[in-house]
């Protein structure tokens, strides 16, 4: 494994994080919790000390698995990044939720969750900007810095929302900014420079392998179960990306050629920190894991770009 710093932090994480979505059982399919802990346990066995997740996974399910990994091996050390925002303690569904009580209330039963006294990271997930000031959402999380419940705090957002969160963490103590970016999604490219020339942020990319497709398994047919999020998506939206997946795949020899290329892309963007592709099995955390090593050289990165 190889180890970068996060920003102005301090934090030192390894290049490929463990994203955690797929293994809440809801988002992306059924799940099975022994093989997802056990693929948990592997990524931290093969030097990953840095786990991605939100309490909305699942309803709190990826955070338990990730506590009771972290309590089964006494691990007081992984960085652990965790987000709210989305209000789910209800029978009314899903909500925006931004206010100081929520926010108070969901950290505390993060950190059950978690087996942690104090959280590592803790983001804004996917919100309108101009709600997170409206509701003077920075104040409440410097409040939890000085009471010790979170060590550092910043934003998850949408790409349509990535640039326009620059201007609002300007004076703010806000040091991490997680956004997406793949090879099939690269509205956010011009965000690397943006951050790099302006704030020292540390920059976490999700969805690297653009929602599993990267992966190259999938093509115009496929179907997606019923709790599986992409089971929702636009058809003509995914024919098109399935479409680009093609092209991509003519320059690689197989799809864990791609895989890794797809990886090591995003590693190689200017200012990135970590990357947190998603894994269900051991064999998904090995392959994420290997793209360190691939050789993507500076022709094929070339033209890529």
């Amino acid at each position: 494994m190889k180890y970068r710093p996060l920003g102005s932090t301090g934090l030192v994480v390894s290049e490929i994080g463990f994203g955690s979505w797929a293994i809440s059982g809801a988002g992306y399919g059924s799940t099975n919790d022994k093989e997802s802990k056990k693929t948990l346990h592997t990524a931290l066995d093969l030097g990953v000390n840095f786990i991605d997740t939100a309490d909305s996974y699942g309803k709190g399910h990826s955070e338990k698995l990730i506590g009771e990994v972290l309590y089964e091996r006494k691990d007081k050390d992984s960085i652990i990044c965790t987000k709210f925002g989305w209000d789910f303690y209800d029978d009314k569904g899903i909500k925006s939720n931004l206010k100081k009580e929520y926010i108070l209330f969901a950290v505390e039963q993060s950190l059950k969750r978690l087996n942690r006294d104090k959280l590592d990271i803790y983001l804004i997930h996917s919100q309108n900007p101009k709600n997170i000031l409206d509701q003077d959402v920075f104040s409440t999380l410097e409040s939890l810095v000085d009471q010790g419940k979170i060590k550092f705090y910043g934003m998850s957002v949408s790409s349509h929302h990535a640039i326009n969160s620059i201007p609002l963490i300007k004076g703010t103590n806000c040091s991490i900014l997680e956004f997406k970016f793949n090879l099939l999604e690269k509205e956010t490219k011009n965000i690397f420079s943006e951050i790099n020339n302006i704030h020292n942020i540390g920059i976490i990319v999700r969805e690297p392998l653009s929602n599993g497709l990267l992966t190259g398994k999938y093509n115009k047919s496929s179907k997606f179960p019923k709790n599986d999020h992409r089971n929702g998506w636009d058809k003509e939206y995914l024919k098109k990306q399935i479409e680009k997946v093609q092209e991509l795949k003519k320059y690689f020899k197989s799809n864990s050629e791609l895989i890794k290329a797809s990886l090591k892309y995003v590693l190689q963007q200017q200012g990135v920190s970590v990357i947190i592709p998603g894994a269900k099995n051991i064999e998904q955390v090995k392959e994420n894991i290997s793209s360190i090593d691939y050789n993507l050289d500076s022709i094929t990165f070339s033209y890529l770009q």
